[in-house]
């Protein structure tokens, strides 16, 4: 070795060779480059360099005893030049030092005394490892190293330690990279490292329940290993990280994304110089206030925001921001105020040690409490080491026991594990060589931090101060933005208001019912085929009872309960389009009513049937966009809403809606040919034209409205109730009320023919004479003018004549010897009577050739008259047996032949006055005999 640095060479073990070395600046620390400046340290290894661990050669004893009151050196490593960095740390932790030292010596339990050596590093790699290097070559012995301030230059050190066989334990070393045993295993501190804080803040978010954070880290190695560390804790507990960021100098745009990603707790690691750009990025973004919670280091210096703030944001800006952010490091002194192993409590060193600052006129560190507390680690490790080494050599009296034995360093490393009393910082415990420790929480509150907790890292309990926690809503935060589903339901006074309404049409349907069944034989319900009334009141009272269906949802029943009522529904569905087809059909014969209703109810049961088995309808969820909680909680409503649907909804309703259109079309069909049918009872066809109308338009009005407000149940189900109310109740009413009005004001309409009925308006029937015959015969316009105009002539005669027949009738004074004249010879007449009738109707006609008869044969009738009854009474002969006789003789003819068609008998157009009998269209020839009844009469 010696000969390589004469040929500017050094050892390198991790090549196993000699290496160039650089010696271009005088002194160690331009030995080699910085990154290789750890195998510096290896070139003083007590197996390769001998030269430096001689200490018979500096005259100094190499055992590990000391006698009574002798001084122990104890190499203190930390920079105390003031220009160095972290320089003010090391000035307020030496008067700590001394403070130890010297109640260890007043307590008088230790059979020696300590004494520190404190070696500058200057913060500084090259400084630090010459600094090392010479307290180990020119130094006294020393059997511990204590210090360690700057994280490079500690780390650089504590790789050699178990090459000399020395324990290092560091006060104020925080850096995670020293926690790593396999590579620092004789390293040791009393503060917790920066990793202590992620099992408090793990502890802290579980006591709230928030599963769901983020984490914003400055791309710094230190940061990025306590992420790498809270991460794996996380990971152990459970708890999701929703997003991870990292940012070097403009944090905003990954304060976007946190946003984005609705992250409501974040936990940040960077420094207090961009703590400043994140919390200006955090206003500008409106992350902060009741929804947000931000978990930040607590190590800042006081009123960081004024000294580090860099933004364009004000001070206020910064401080609204900032308001309720919790701070997590560890506990300087401890709370608990029992004393210690100094037989002080913390408050009372604090106060010993604010006397020594103001002596020294120095700073307090915020390490002082650890420094104090590792004096007394030193001072008892040593006391359990040397008990320990003398009961070995008790036991082996040749074995010398020295500071290079392995034997030694190993135990004295097992002492310092088993190390637990409770100092000014608490209860000192190591695992693993690092400190068991206890992590204070304070938070921001109106520009200035206040404690709330601590968390104890050797129990593992977290203790928060009662109402300490100040949250900027009425709970904390929210570690998401929570969703509640909200179901879209009807309202229950709606449903309540429907319902009436609905049970009021039932009612109405249901004396229908009564009314029909009751008069199902009145020959007005008769013939019009009661059985299918009573399935149009069915099929209405069913459409009115679909409606209880259609406003259950998920608020009424359960999720299966609701399953069945889609199958339900589904059914009532077809069979309430079929109960609106039955109207036009009840003109149609109960037999073929019954097979076409019939067919119709298996072709709604044949598309249903396959309906349910091939696309069945099931419960589907439709789910609505976030909308603001209405009472302003931290959560988001969304709205969700049940439908009854398929796979293939649009073709089944398609194909349904296709059918039923058919049928309704085929029923405006039937309407349009029934038309002229004359019987009452029989022609409905503008009842069934309207009721069609109005079953459509509001079927079409209802299914594009109720698509339309798909998301507004409320709305949907008024609709659909309000059409299928006012269907069923004009269908039912326009079926039913008139056939009542009709039965209480003119109980025998449906015997009557309409073309017997006379009009006050002569000219209106006239026309509609006109119009049907010229539906027969459009050839014969002209004769048909010819022939209306003699039928009006003869009605008007007819008048005349009826007027002097009742004259004659009254004066009529015959023997009673002319009766059987009156038999015999009007026989003739009586056939001329019904040639005639063709031209008349009623009771005119009889009237108007009765005086044809009379003024042909006037002397027949009237010269035979007995003389002698001329001068008789009027009142006495026409009151008379025999007048009385021949004024029915005359009459009864007249009025039967005048009434037969309204019994079934002669038509009153059987005849013609231009041709004979058979010409007429409608001729029905009559037996010979039942014409002599008629004149026989």
């Amino acid at each position: 070795i010696h000969e390589g640095f004469r040929r500017d060479l050094v050892w390198s073990p991790l090549h196993g060779r000699m290496a160039p070395a650089r010696r271009d600046c005088s002194g160690w620390e331009m030995l080699l480059p910085t990154g290789c400046l750890l195998l510096s340290v290896l070139l003083f290894h007590p197996a390769l360099a001998k030269v430096c661990n001689d200490r018979t050669k500096h005259g100094q004893d190499n055992s590990w005893f000391a006698r009574d009151g002798e001084n122990l050196p104890i190499m203190v490593l930390m920079p105390m030049n003031e220009s160095a960095l972290m320089s003010s740390i090391s000035q307020g932790i030496e008067p700590a030092v001394q403070l130890a030292i010297q109640h260890i010596r007043e307590s008088r339990k230790y059979s020696f005394s300590l004494i520190t050596k404190i070696y500058d590093t200057e913060c500084d790699n090259a400084k630090g490892l010459r600094a090392f290097f010479d307290a180990i070559c020119y130094g006294p012995k020393h059997l511990m190293i204590f210090g360690g301030v700057c994280p490079s230059v500690t780390s650089i050190i504590a790789e050699s330690l178990e090459g000399w066989n020395l324990v290092q334990l560091s006060f104020a070393a925080t850096t995670p990279v020293l926690a790593d045993k396999k590579k620092y295993p004789n390293f040791f501190r009393t503060v917790p490292s920066d990793n202590a804080v992620n099992p408090a803040v793990v502890k802290f978010l579980t006591y709230y329940n928030w599963s769901r954070v983020g984490t914003l880290t400055q791309d710094v190695q230190r940061f990025s290993e306590v992420r790498n560390d809270l991460t794996n804790e996380l990971e152990k507990a459970d708890i999701q990280i929703a997003d991870t960021e990292s940012f070097s100098n403009d944090p905003c745009v990954n304060v976007k994304k946190l946003k984005d990603n609705d992250v409501r707790i974040i936990i940040g690691q960077f420094d207090e110089n961009l703590a400043s750009k994140v919390f200006c990025c955090a206003y500008n973004l409106n992350m902060f206030g009741s929804k947000y919670q931000w978990i930040i280091p607590g190590w800042y210096q006081g009123n960081w925001w004024e000294q580090a703030n860099s933004t364009n944001c004000t001070t206020k800006k910064l401080l609204t921001a900032m308001e309720g952010y919790i701070s997590v490091d560890f506990e300087p002194l401890s709370a608990r105020q029992i004393k210690g192993i100094s037989g002080r409590t913390p408050k009372e060193y604090e106060r010993e040690y604010s006397r020594e600052l103001q002596q020294k006129g120095v700073e307090a560190s915020k390490f002082h409490g650890f420094a104090y507390d590792g004096i007394w680690v030193i001072a008892k490790t040593f006391t359990r080491v040397m008990e320990l080494l003398r009961r070995k050599q008790q036991q082996n009296t040749y074995h010398n026991f020295t500071v290079d034995d392995r034997e030694v360093g190993k135990l004295v490393l097992d002492v310092m594990n088993e190390t637990n009393f409770f100092g000014v910082t608490g209860q000192v415990m190591f695992r693993n060589g690092e400190r068991m420790g206890t992590i204070k929480f304070n938070q921001f509150q109106e520009g200035q931090e206040v404690k709330v907790g601590e968390y104890n890292a050797i129990a593992d309990v977290l203790d928060l101060i009662n109402n300490s926690i100040r949250f900027q809503g009425v709970e904390p935060p929210k570690d998401r933005t929570f969703v509640r589903l909200q179901r879209r339901h009807i309202n229950v006074p709606l449903y309540s208001i429907l319902s009436t309404i609905t049970i009021l049409g039932m009612l109405m349907a249901g004396a229908f019912l009564f009314f029909n069944i009751k008069n199902r034989n009145h020959r007005l319900i008769k013939m019009s085929s009661p059985y299918m009334n009573n399935l149009i009141i069915l099929g209405g009272m069913l459409s009115y009872a679909s409606i209880f269906l259609f406003g259950l949802d998920g608020g009424f029943v359960s999720d299966k309960e609701f399953e069945t009522l889609c199958t339900v529904t589904g059914v009532c569905f077809g069979l309430i389009q079929a109960s609106h087809l039955l109207f036009p059909l009840q003109i149609i014969k109960d037999q073929k009513l019954l097979i076409i209703v019939g067919g119709m109810l298996l072709i709604d049961l044949c598309i249903l049937i396959c309906w349910q088995i091939v696309d069945p309808l099931k419960r589907t969820v439709e789910e609505y966009s976030l909308e603001a909680d209405p009472q302003g909680r931290d959560i988001a409503i969304r709205p969700f809403l049940e439908h009854c649907e398929n796979t293939h909804m649009t073709i089944w309703l398609g194909i349904v809606y296709a059918y039923k259109g058919l049928l309704m079309l085929f029923g405006c069909f039937l309407a349009w040919e029934t038309r002229n049918v004359s019987i009452p009872a029989l022609n409905d066809s503008k009842y069934i034209g309207m009721s069609v109308y109005n079953v459509g338009i509001m079927c079409i009005i209802g299914a594009a409205v109720s698509f339309l407000t798909r998301d507004q149940p409320n709305v949907q189900f008024c609709i659909v109730a309000l059409v299928i109310i006012f269907c069923s109740t004009i269908t039912l009413c326009l079926v039913f009320v008139p056939k009542f009005i009709t039965m209480r004001t003119n109980p025998d309409a449906a015997t009557q023919n309409r073309r017997l009925k006379f009009t006050q308006n002569q000219k209106k029937e006239d026309s509609k004479t006109s119009t049907s015959v010229t539906s027969v015969n459009q050839a014969n316009t002209s004769r048909l003018d010819g022939l209306q105009t003699d039928n009006h002539r003869l009605r008007m005669r007819i008048t005349e004549l009826d007027k002097e027949l009742e004259e004659v009738t009254m004066q009529l004074q015959d023997t009673p010897e002319k009766t059987p004249y009156i038999k015999q010879n009007h026989y003739p007449d009586a056939n001329n009577i019904l040639s005639i009738r063709n031209f008349t109707d009623g009771k005119d006609g009889e009237k108007s050739i009765l005086k044809n008869h009379l003024e042909q044969k006037p002397q027949a009738q009237w010269g035979s008259m007995d003389p002698s009854r001329i001068n008789r009474g009027p009142l006495e002969d026409i009151n008379s047996p025999e007048h009385i006789q021949r004024r029915l003789s005359l009459q009864l003819p007249i009025l039967h032949h005048a009434y037969l068609p309204s019994i079934g008998g002669v038509d009153a157009s059987c005849t013609s006055p231009n041709g004979s009998p058979g010409s007429s269209p409608r001729h029905r020839h009559m037996p010979p005999s039942y014409r002599v009844m008629v004149s026989g009469l």
